[in-house]
């Protein structure tokens, strides 16, 4: 399994599972991932790397974690060595690489979405800003970790956006409309000739209680998203989303192989097509993969060897999970590094699942913070407001002083409110 975060974390553990698993290495894995995997120290970025290692130790599986290393093209590298992998390819990956190719792709086959202009300099996004008026969008067109998102409410915001985006060089953009509407997260596995759904999410991405403050990797999800996405809603997003998407890519000799996430906003038109990650959600799996009741190993392995039809379908547990993402102070911006954290036996010991997302060992041994969303702490329940008590109570009983966490995960859902848009 390549990758070290929460979302890795929890694929660690649902893959160590499996009934099929012989052994499980992580690269580079972090200190709850050791608890399921053999932590290695491998370049992910040096695929020839990554290939002899898995056909050294004959490994029957490779998962790939982050988007990075599959923009980067690492399932390239493997597939071309015959190694399975879970992961679609670079040139697939570019639904999530660039945010004006999916919108492209998008306008060419009628899939629905937010009116947009892709822009390659300041000036041409400037010009843009004025045809949308405000609110608008203004989305960085690589990667940017869930964070190169503004949905600026003035003028002067939506300029500074710009601006703030095109110092970097070689930058380029997104200008959309803003949606209104319901947004939620949906889970696929393609295996390049057939899709299946794979559960349902909503995630918190706004850094501070009530959904203020900037845009961040997310603080917290909860799982299904039921309370919005309807079976009727998720087979209308299947049929004009998904499965458009997945024949376009394949018409272009780039067919879709791995976990297609969709992130949509249900308007009063039905749902639109907000944007596309090429990997499981994080803190998103921490909800999704509890959930799930079957074999995951081997369900994996059926998408990577074009065998998904054969499988059975995913199953759900009946029930809901909600996680609380505990980030560093100064997180987004500028997190904490370093401080200490304790009591997570306990928080487990109280029925709790805790996802390591960015923790290390010290010298000493005690474990420490070493990035800005440090831990994911997950309750299931019987239903929403179960597992959110569940999750709140571990977390009242860990102790980290650089802390942080919003409180308010779940809570629009349970008094009946939106939710984030």
């Amino acid at each position: 399994m390549i990758g070290g975060g929460g979302r890795e974390h929890a694929l660690a553990w649902k893959l160590a599972q499996s009934p099929g698993l012989s052994k499980l290495y992580a690269a580079p894995g972090n200190p709850g991932i050791a608890r399921h995997a053999e932590c290695v120290a491998l370049d992910v970025g040096d695929h020839p790397a990554v290939v002899s290692f898995a056909r050294k130790r004959g490994v029957g599986l490779v998962v790939v974690g982050p988007e990075a290393p599959l923009v980067a093209g690492l399932a390239d590298a493997l597939r071309a060595a015959d190694v399975p992998v879970f992961g679609p390819s670079a040139a697939a990956a570019r639904l999530e690489g660039s945010k004006g190719f999916t919108k492209e792709l998008c306008a060419a086959a009628g899939i629905p979405t937010a009116v947009f202009v892709r822009a390659r300099s300041r000036e041409e996004a400037r010009a843009a800003l004025s045809r949308f008026g405000v609110p608008v969008v203004v989305k960085a067109d690589g990667l940017a970790a869930g964070k190169g998102v503004v949905v600026a409410a003035t003028a002067a915001e939506a300029e500074e956006a710009v601006d703030r985006l095109f110092a970097e060089s070689g930058a380029e953009a997104v200008i959309e409309e803003f949606l209104e509407g319901e947004e939620a997260s949906l889970f696929v596995l393609a295996d390049r000739t057939s899709a299946v759904p794979f559960g349902s999410a909503r995630d918190h991405k706004r850094v501070g209680e009530g959904d203020t403050g900037p845009n961040t990797g997310g603080m917290g999800a909860y799982s299904p998203a039921a309370d919005v996405l309807t079976p009727e809603l998720e087979a209308r997003a299947m049929r004009e989303i998904v499965a458009p998407t997945l024949a376009a890519l394949a018409a272009r000799g780039t067919p879709y192989s791995g976990v297609l996430y969709a992130g949509l906003m249900l308007t009063r038109a039905g749902p639109k097509l907000i944007e596309y990650n090429a990997r499981f959600g994080d803190p998103e799996a921490q909800v999704v993969l509890p959930l799930f009741k079957g074999d995951l190993l081997e369900l994996l392995l059926a998408a990577a060897e074009g065998r998904l039809a054969e499988a059975p379908p995913p199953r759900f547990a009946r029930g809901a999970a909600l996680t609380v993402v505990v980030a560093a102070r100064g997180y987004p911006r500028a997190p904490a590094a370093g401080g200490a954290i304790e009591r997570v036996e306990q928080a487990e010991a109280a029925g709790a699942l805790v996802f390591h997302a960015g923790t290390a060992r010290g010298a000493d041994g005690a474990l420490r913070a070493s990035g800005g969303r440090v831990l994911a702490v997950t309750g299931l329940g019987s239903d929403l407001a179960e597992a959110r008590a569940r999750a709140y109570a571990a977390v009242a009983l860990i102790r980290f002083a650089d802390g942080f966490h919003r409180q308010d995960i779940g809570g629009r859902a349970l008094a009946g409110g939106e939710g984030e848009r």
